[in-house]
């Protein structure tokens, strides 16, 4: 029998209480946000209340309009990261089930959806109060790890997102009818990457750490622009990688296609993931080019 690690057993729930008969939970994915997002606004203060970081321009902005920043940020985040999940993931779905859209406590948020929800959010916020808008970029670039750490690790707790099918010995046998039935023998178990893990460690930990690295020892916010380009480049190469190693949603699976691949070509391709992973490489790699430094 191979090696595998069995699925822990954390509920998805951190506490429910009933009220006047409805029941109300705080689930970790919920919490994830909520602390990733007060992560990264710590994070970003902390760097506009440090002048020296940013040239002689200064800072994009002050604390206070962070803190305005902050409400625009987070409806980014939930309009887009739904907008997203249903225009990319499922739109037949929900053409058909339009009302279902609102209801977000079903689940189903997209990443580069919540990004473009922020990136439109920050340019509107910056039209209405006339800041750098390359800079301010930047301070957000700083602030966006923590909440990826977060949300990968609540993905990991909900068992959802797992990877593909894996024979090496950190392989982890998640529960559920879907993520048990990749063809393997009778009555063994079927262990998968898990590679929401994988993304938490690359796109959390690996790409905040050289964000900050980048911030407070190599001058990188003197030029404007280079460290949202590097966020953008980062997270695109590094979503890119561990899609190799994630299961594609079930919709862009099928008898022909067992790779989910979203274009396929003589037998090749790339799943929705590294489609979408790509312009945010493209842009990265330009945006860095272009940066000239502030100073």
């Amino acid at each position: 029998m191979r090696a595998l690690i069995p699925f822990p057993e954390i509920s998805p729930e951190i506490f429910s209480i009933s009220l006047f008969g409805f029941e109300f939970a705080l689930r970790w994915y919920a919490l994830a946000y909520i602390v990733g997002i007060l992560l990264g606004w710590r994070l970003v203060v902390t760097a506009l209340k440090t002048p020296a970081l940013w040239g002689r321009r200064g800072a994009p902005m002050t604390v206070r309009q962070c803190e305005d920043l902050l409400t625009w940020v987070i409806l980014g985040v939930i309009l887009g990261g739904r907008l997203g999940y249903v225009l990319f993931y499922k739109p037949a779905y929900y053409l058909a089930h339009p009302l279902e859209i609102p209801m977000v406590w079903q689940g189903g948020m997209a990443f580069h959806g919540g990004l473009l929800g922020v990136i439109v959010a920050a340019w509107l916020f910056s039209r209405k109060e006339g800041l750098l808008k390359l800079s301010l970029s930047d301070a957000l670039a700083l602030g966006i790890p923590p909440g990826l750490l977060l949300g990968r690790l609540a993905n990991f707790i909900n068992a959802e997102l797992w990877g593909r099918p894996t024979d090496l010995p950190w392989g982890v046998a998640f529960p559920g009818f879907a993520a048990q039935d990749c063809g393997q023998i009778a009555e063994t178990l079927c262990a998968r990457h898990p590679s929401q893990l994988y993304e938490a460690l690359l796109e959390g930990v690996v790409l905040g750490a050289v964000l900050i690295w980048m911030a407070w020892r190599r001058g990188a916010l003197k030029w404007p622009g280079r460290l949202a380009g590097t966020f953008f480049a980062g997270y695109g190469a590094a979503r890119f990688i561990v899609e190799f190693a994630r299961q594609p949603d079930a919709q862009f699976v099928t008898y022909d296609n067992p790779l989910g691949l979203a274009l396929e070509l003589g037998g090749y391709g790339f799943t929705m993931g590294q489609l979408l992973s790509l312009p945010m490489i493209i842009g990265g790699v330009w945006l860095i080019s272009r940066a000239q430094k502030n100073d």
